[in-house]
């Protein structure tokens, strides 16, 4: 029986072995909630990471991180500029209008699920500024998008800007964070640009159960503790999450994480060629195949997901076998 070769999704992949270590050294009684010798710790950790000053939250999913970092700049009478195909809008089920009590996704358009400023005034632009229709409060962007492309820091700044001169919070979706900022081989503080909030994402890069939100504005943060408290994400042994996270920050483990799955993902990629739908920024691979096609894939043991009727999407993680990304670049060619 052939092996099945995973590259259904980051989710799906091992837990990195350093994070059971942290996690079991950081066992032992200590105090509830966030106030443990851990997590006291991940406001300096993400300080050094960014070279400015941050507060960090941890919480149990990336759904929540999302929710809770624009809950605490948007009203319940406000709205959240997305891209039409932000996770926000397509994969959350209906989390922010929980979160955010109703405040609306304000959809905007762009090339591979990127927006700009031309797309973010396109939607805004129109608004009367009156008591009768939703106002924008806040952006999102998400780096790297749902297809896979990579914010560059000139984008974010030009994003930032509008959102400044309109007085609208700006927040990342860092879902893939790591792997953006391994694609673009600069800094952290460069591929987050000036937002006031990041969704720091660890679970698809080698986390268990952890995920941070970063506030580059201390008064958010303020606001989002008692929102987390509400929202029962304010974990009793919140240091097992603390440590998840420190470890994946100590000695850059959560990029050589994001760069060993940008590797396989590349070299997929070569193979794919004109195939390819989006530019392979990330760990995300999609490309045009027909059902006939993907069915021959599935035949020789690789595990994918469908996109459409004669697309697939194919997405490569920390731990993806060197030996699997090949055969299935191999694959591809011979199709």
């Amino acid at each position: 029986m052939t092996r099945a070769k995973q590259f259904l999704s980051d989710n799906a992949a091992s837990v990195h072995p350093r994070l059971w270590d942290a996690m079991k050294a950081a066992d032992g009684p200590d105090s509830p909630y966030d106030g443990d010798r851990v997590s006291q710790q991940m406001d300096e950790a993400f300080t050094d990471l960014f070279g400015r000053e941050c507060t960090a939250l941890w919480v149990a999913t990336g759904t929540a991180a999302n929710c809770l970092a624009l809950a605490s700049m948007v009203q319940p009478h406000g709205g959240v500029v997305c891209h039409r195909e932000a996770h926000i809008e397509m994969d959350e089920g209906g989390a922010p209008g929980f979160y955010l009590h109703g405040a609306k996704l304000l959809l905007a358009e762009g090339e591979s699920a990127k927006i700009t400023p031309d797309t973010i005034t396109d939607v805004i632009g129109p608004i009367r500024d009156d008591v009768h229709q939703v106002q924008p409060h806040a952006i999102s962007i998400t780096q790297a998008s749902e297809y896979g492309c990579s914010y560059r820091a000139d984008e974010i700044a030009a994003i930032a800007e509008l959102a400044k001169k309109r007085g609208l919070g700006l927040h990342m979706d860092g879902a893939r964070f790591g792997n953006a900022c391994a694609f673009l081989g600069g800094s952290a503080s460069d591929a987050a640009g000036a937002v006031d909030a990041l969704s720091f994402g660890f679970v698809k890069n080698g986390g268990l159960s952890a995920e941070a939100i970063v506030f580059f504005d201390a008064g958010l943060a303020d606001v989002a503790r008692y929102r987390r408290k509400r929202a029962g994400h304010l974990q009793s042994k919140g240091r097992y999450l603390a440590a998840q996270i420190l470890a994946m920050l100590e000695g850059d483990l959560w990029l050589d994480n994001a760069r060993s799955a940008n590797a396989a993902a590349q070299e997929i990629a070569k193979a794919a060629a004109d195939r390819l739908i989006h530019p392979v920024e990330a760990n995300e691979i999609f490309l045009r195949c027909t059902a006939e096609e993907r069915g021959a894939l599935r035949a020789e043991g690789f595990e994918f997901y469908d996109w459409g009727s004669d697309a697939a999407r194919l997405v490569t993680a920390w731990n993806t076998p060197q030996e699997d990304a090949l055969a299935l670049a191999q694959s591809i060619a011979r199709l």
